[in-house]
């Protein structure tokens, strides 16, 4: 004990703080809530050597099933799933702590609906946690949590209970015994170490996926010498869980069984809200200082009666829980738009759209606070939580000015649906429920709450049809679940699971060399030349195992020692192409896509003939998409300098795709985004790319990377060393000590393929730029031929807008003649933006067979004119289904196919696949069907213009 004592004394002299806190005293003399959070970071750093990492955005980085981050561990799935690049930054993680930013509203961990009734609940919240991965095990573990909360926070040990995982016989798992010893060495009485089964100490990730028993230490808030076991686990606001301390030793297969992990790994997690209202002597979060000034400030901007801490039915006018809704949603607003999520339509988005309405509701209704309560909220929790996450700080203007614009935009909803519900009221039959499909449209158009639309209902003395309700939910939902996600393909022949990497760990199977896909040149006459690459199969994956073999038309991944395939990464498409065996030309293998998975890259195949573990293969890249993705890869960097240069140092990186097609940005703007600027922007890049400036590619440490001024990096893990991209200065100069270099040009870390030279661009050109929210654009671009394309397409739809206004201008127009003259702008705008979509997904086709939304059959075919103005000798034929069910169809022939080809036959025998009918001239046709014959239609169409075009 004296050596304990005086690592104590030596931990208490290391932080700079002066306390000796004991929950028994009163709140002047404890430890606020910053310390206590700086008092967990040191401890496991300078104490027991974890490496301290900042809190991840709560935005989800690669988990596209999370809407929010919502647990500490969630940055280091990687780790635990076996995925993580063995050369990341990441992979060499062995001890961490941390404080992570935690959202729980929405998805399956939603605590929104109690936020506010309890004392406990929160939307947001920070997660203390320390990390094992592959180090230290339960008994470290155990001792580690123990030594800080009853030494350091010096937490009576009496308060404490600890449970562990008491065995699951269906599932052939015995108790957790070694647990429990380690509890009772550390001298916690028998009677404080409780057993619960798999419900409240087993722990999992997912359905599938790492798991393990866990181990969760409990406080008494009464104390006074008491046995509170029989309260442990049972929900009494006596006894609270406080940490949990969960031991990844299992791995749950898709069948449902466990299977041991190759690695153990701890992961823990403590809410540091709880454990501030432990040291602090308090019963209620929202009494700790991590609340109290957020809650003196909602007093002062509302002027009623001050916060008491009463819920239920003590709390009149529920005033006391609108207090606490308000307190906990600012901050879950502050901390994600600052995290690059604001209020939206979709998603996180739509989730914290919902936050901010619900807080707007209480500060109206229940406070009666003027506007702009919310807003003026936020100096206050950056004070509170400024410290520990300085991007609060930096971001705080840009918060209240989402703040205020939703709240503006939702009390004008309100004000509306209010107007609507009475007039709906007024016209209704007496004794009759309110119409679902009205109170569905206020619900989904104009965001009206469930519960408000219930209460004006109520005071009326009107019921809504809830049945009718439910009924429009069901299939408002079924209409989301068939969005773009529901469509997403299996990749369970690329994801290789836990086991499987471990298994080819422990082969020693070496990881994928994909040095190849760097290696092309410019031949003499200006052309990319890829070579192909010969590579050994190592192993194949399919129904997630590794096998050695796979038998013809199967479809599998394809592991090999080394590849020129480019894997999906840095937000830019994977390559496609095709594989030989060695010295076999006639037989091709496709390679559909490609994924990097723990530095192993997986080739998904589907087999044409059997494919054997130490087979020769040669790998022949798409040299055309690879090079489109490359041009479009460079001008993403020069289109980031470019807006930097333009717009300002502070335009910040949110996201990027690059496909062969197109390429797409999202950035940090202050506010609109003028055509001006876009043009300025334009004329940025394409200086750049008349200079045919080098670009220049080199690896470094990643250390060395990051001192960089002026480099561009987004918030991802990154190898090391890590791959550095410079236009036109070498990476030698951009590196040296002082330099301004990477000021004047683009350079950023990636690991995407470049193009060697700016010039090959030839051209860029800007075909749609929008705000997603706030403070956040979207632009959209394209380069080369289609740029061009792109700008002769912008100049006819300029002199057909000219046509129209001089028609307008022209003669006296009635008022019915210039809405259809409007009508007919928004169309042409229309068919201009669907043509050029179309026309970037099928560059350079003879004929082109697709399908697009339109609104009238007259839109789609002027969206067939448009494309082919664009593209004088293609023919192109478009269906547009409607909601009604019926699929409208319109086609053009190049009039170089005439009169072998015929727009009206075409038409007529696609039609009639959809059971529908057609007509027209040799060079357009235009008809409809039914949208059940679409897909044979969609073959039909292209085999008729085959076999004309053919003869």
């Amino acid at each position: 004990m004296a050596a304990a004592g005086g690592l104590r004394r030596g931990l208490l002299l290391a932080v700079p703080w002066r306390w000796r806190c004991s929950p028994r005293r009163g709140a002047a003399g404890c430890l606020p809530a910053g310390q206590v959070r700086a008092a967990f970071l040191r401890f496991f750093e300078e104490r027991h050597g974890h490496r301290r990492l900042p809190s991840a955005p709560v935005r989800p980085r690669g988990d596209p099933r999370l809407l929010f981050v919502n647990a500490g561990m969630n940055q280091f799935k990687p780790i635990f799933l076996g995925t993580v690049h063995p050369r990341s930054e990441l992979a060499q993680h062995r001890r961490v702590v941390n404080s992570q930013k935690c959202v729980r509203a929405g998805g399956k961990h939603n605590d929104l609906e109690d936020v506010g009734r309890d004392t406990y609940h929160h939307t947001f919240f920070e997660m203390l946690g320390n990390w094992s991965f592959g180090d230290y095990f339960k008994e470290e573990a155990c001792s580690m949590a123990w030594e800080l909360l009853t030494e350091v926070y010096e937490i009576p040990k009496d308060r404490l209970y600890v449970t562990y995982f008491a065995g699951d016989s269906s599932l052939g798992l015995s108790a957790d015994e070694e647990c429990r010893d380690v509890w009772l060495c550390l001298g916690v009485p028998a009677s404080h170490v409780l057993p619960f089964p798999l419900k409240d100490n087993f722990w999992e990730m997912g359905d599938t996926g790492p798991c393990g028993p866990c181990t969760e230490i409990h406080y008494d808030h009464v104390g006074g010498g008491r046995n509170a076991a029989a309260l442990v686990n049972q929900g009494s606001p006596d006894v609270v869980e406080i940490w949990n301390l969960v031991f990844m030793q299992y791995s749950r297969e898709v069948e449902g069984n466990l299977l041991p992990l190759p690695q153990h790994h701890v992961d823990t997690g403590m809410g540091l809200e709880r454990l501030v209202t432990v040291l602090q002597n308090k019963r209620s979060n929202y009494d700790t200082d991590l609340f109290t000034p957020i809650l003196d400030a909602i007093h002062k901007g509302c002027g009623g009666p001050r916060y008491q801490g009463l819920v239920g039915d003590a709390d009149v006018g529920r005033v006391n829980m609108a207090y606490r809704v308000v307190a906990d949603h600012v901050r879950a607003l502050c901390v994600c738009i600052t995290d690059g999520i604001y209020p939206g339509f979709s998603g996180a988005e739509l989730v914290l759209r919902r936050i901010l309405r619900r807080a707007v509701r209480f500060c109206s209704e229940v406070l009666h606070a003027p506007p702009g309560l919310l807003a003026s909220l936020v100096p206050t929790v950056v004070e509170v939580l400024g410290d520990a996450y300085p991007e609060l700080t930096k971001n705080a203007d840009q918060i209240m000015d989402v703040i205020n614009e939703n709240e503006a935009a939702f009390l004008s909803s309100l004000e509306r649906g209010r107007r609507i519900i009475e007039r709906t009221v007024q016209q209704m039959e007496p004794s009759t429920n309110f119409p679902a499909e009205v109170a569905w449209s206020l619900y989904g158009n104009l965001g009206f709450p469930l519960d408000l639309i219930d209460l004006m209902l109520e005071e009326k003395g009107i019921s809504l049809d809830s049945a009718a309700f439910n009924e429009l939910a069901l299939e408002g939902a079924k209409r989301k679940a068939g969005g773009p996600q529901a469509g997403q393909l299996d990749d369970t022949n690329t994801h290789l699971d836990v086991h499987s990497l471990a298994q080819l760990q422990s082969n020693n199977v070496p990881a994928t060399d994909d040095s190849p896909k760097y290696a092309y040149t410019v031949g003499q006459h200006g052309q990319y030349e890829f070579s192909p690459c010969q590579a050994t199969v190592l192993m194949l994956y399919r129904d997630q195992s590794l096998q050695k073999e796979v038998g013809a038309g199967q479809r599998c991944g394809v592991i090999l020692d080394r590849t020129n395939f480019y894997a999906e990464q840095g937000g830019q498409a994977s390559d496609q192409g095709y594989m030989i065996h060695l010295g076999q030309q006639d037989i091709l293998f496709p390679v559909e896509s490609v994924r990097l998975c723990g530095g192993y890259v997986i080739h998904e195949v589907t087999a044409v003939e059997t494919l054997h573990a130490g087979d020769q293969v040669q790998l022949f890249v798409d040299e055309a998409q690879r090079l489109a993705c490359m041009t479009n890869h460079t001008a993403t960097h020069l289109l980031n300098f470019a807006l930097r240069h333009v717009l300002g140092d502070n335009t910040e990186q949110r996201g990027s795709h690059v496909t062969a097609e197109r390429l797409r940005f999202d950035f940090d703007t202050k506010g609109p985004v003028t055509v001006e600027q876009l043009q300025q922007v334009e004329q940025v890049v394409q200086d750049v790319i008349k200079r045919n400036e080098v670009v220049h590619t080199a690896e470094v440490p990643l250390m060395l990377a990051r001192r960089v001024q002026g480099l561009r990096a987004v918030d991802e893990g990154y190898p090391d060393p890590v791959r550095i991209v410079s236009l036109g200065v070498p990476v030698e100069s951009v590196l040296t000590c002082d330099s301004e270099a990477a000021m004047q040009t683009s350079v950023e870390l990636c690991c995407g393929t470049h193009l060697l030279q700016t010039g090959a661009m030839e051209d860029l050109a800007i075909i749609s730029e929008r705000q997603l929210v706030k403070g956040i654009s979207r632009v959209i671009a394209v380069t080369g031929r289609q740029a061009k394309q792109a700008r002769e397409a912008g100049q006819c739809l300029a002199m057909e807008v000219d046509s129209v206004s001089l028609r307008m201008k022209e003669r006296s127009t009635s008022i019915p003649e210039m809405q259809n003259l409007s009508k007919e702008v928004g169309q042409l705008t229309k068919a201009e933006e669907k043509a050029q979509s179309v026309l970037a997904k099928h560059c350079n086709q003879p004929v082109i067979v697709d399908t697009v939304p339109a609104d009238s059959l007259s839109i789609l075919m002027k969206v067939v004119n448009q494309l082919c103005d664009k593209s004088p000798g293609t023919s192109v034929l478009l269906l547009s289904p409607q909601a009604s069910g019926e699929v409208l169809c319109a086609c053009q022939v190049s009039k170089n196919c005439l009169p072998v080809f015929s727009a009206a036959d075409w038409a007529v025998a696609v039609c009639t696949q959809m059971e529908g009918k057609a007509g027209g001239s040799p060079v357009v046709a235009k008809g409809s069907g039914n949208a059940k014959g679409m897909q044979g239609a969609l073959t039909a169409a292209l085999e008729f213009a085959q076999s004309k075009l053919l003869k």
